[in-house]
């Protein structure tokens, strides 16, 4: 016997609500990837459990700078999404440095390291806030001298590099760091459980936000496992924010390629966990996500998004918090009498 004709419509919009919510999911799966359980090799090259965990305990040693008071968790602090959640870091002799901390968290997806891509990768980045004067106001010279008076710290290193003859280097310690930081990943997250199938995953406002986040244009900068760190666009490619939270003395990516259209240009700021880390921009000025969002459909797309496209965008982003990683804090090896005093 046929089912009665309100059984059949229920059927039917139940097919139709299926097919939507697969044709969200293929889409969104075309232009981003989710973040993988584990990382296990930088540039081709495995790395060893022995170096990760040397820069496990090199992350969290404020004898790397100058004072013995920073270390880098001081900026890019794991228990709070892998920033400082300040506008811009506090360094050497309390001075403020002049962008806001970006998180460390997943970085090793990103194309290249710093707002302005100066770095191109998480070795070559370690070693600037070492010695950066603003920063941790180290030398690679006293680094060295450090860690070669703490016979813990030269067996650790021996151990991490067995194939170099003086493996306590500048060069290693940034290495072992980037080892450290290759397991900094935050798997798991509700996208991605969405991505792989689960449909639950992501509540109805949400899903709301992706697709208004893909067809608003969002994901011309923001795409990919990272949702973003992968290319440079300018800041304002539409409407040009004001000077508190684009500040006309920063030029961004000016400063590296000294190329007149390169001038307040940034990478595109990663988006994975974007909830945990306050405040926002290379400038820091914008402390409510809600805000941030509004200013880049203003800026970068020239629309004004209304409040319903604002939270549903902003919830969204709140399912691209992923699992924190679980890192204990080391037991570091004692300094000795010969170990570079603070200054």
């Amino acid at each position: 016997m046929r089912p009665p004709i309100p059984l059949l419509l229920g059927s039917a919009l139940l097919v139709a609500q299926g097919a939507n919510a697969d044709a969200l999911r293929d889409r969104a799966n075309a232009i981003f990837k989710p973040i993988p359980e584990k990382v296990t090799e930088v540039r081709g090259q495995q790395v060893s459990e022995d170096q990760a965990r040397l820069g496990h305990q090199l992350w969290f040693d404020p004898r790397l700078s100058r004072s013995h008071v920073i270390s880098c968790n001081t900026c890019h602090n794991l228990s709070i999404g892998g920033s400082d959640n300040v506008t811009t870091s506090i360094g050497h002799g309390w001075q403020k440095g002049p962008r806001n901390s970006p998180t460390v968290l997943n970085a090793v997806f990103n194309a290249a390291q710093f707002w302005d891509g100066r770095a191109k990768d998480l070795q070559e980045q370690a070693k600037g806030p070492v010695q950066a004067s603003v920063e941790m106001n180290n030398s690679p010279e006293r680094v060295v001298q450090t860690l070669k008076s703490i016979p813990q710290y030269a067996e650790a290193f021996a151990q991490a590099f067995p194939n170099d003859k003086d493996p306590v280097s500048f060069d290693n310690m940034a290495y072992a760091l980037e080892a450290f930081e290759v397991g900094l990943i935050t798997p798991n997250a509700p996208f991605d459980r969405y991505l792989a199938g689960d449909d639950a995953a992501l509540d109805e406002q949400q899903k709301k936000g992706l697709a208004l986040f893909m067809d608003t244009g969002c994901t011309a900068c923001h795409n990919g496992v990272n949702l973003g760190g992968q290319n440079y666009f300018p800041f304002g490619v539409v409407k040009r924010p004001g000077a508190d939270i684009l500040p006309e003395s920063d030029k961004g990516r000016f400063a590296v390629t000294n190329t007149a259209s390169d001038e307040y240009v940034f990478r595109a700021a990663p988006l994975r966990n974007v909830a945990l880390t306050p405040p926002y921009f290379h400038s820091g000025e914008v402390w409510e996500l809600e805000q941030a969002v509004a200013i880049m459909g203003d800026s970068q797309l020239g629309r004004e998004l209304n409040a319903t496209e604002v939270s549903s965008i902003t919830a969204f982003l709140h399912s691209l918090t992923g699992d924190q990683p679980q890192v204990a804090y080391p037991i570091l090896p004692p300094s000795t009498a010969t170990t570079p005093k603070p200054e």
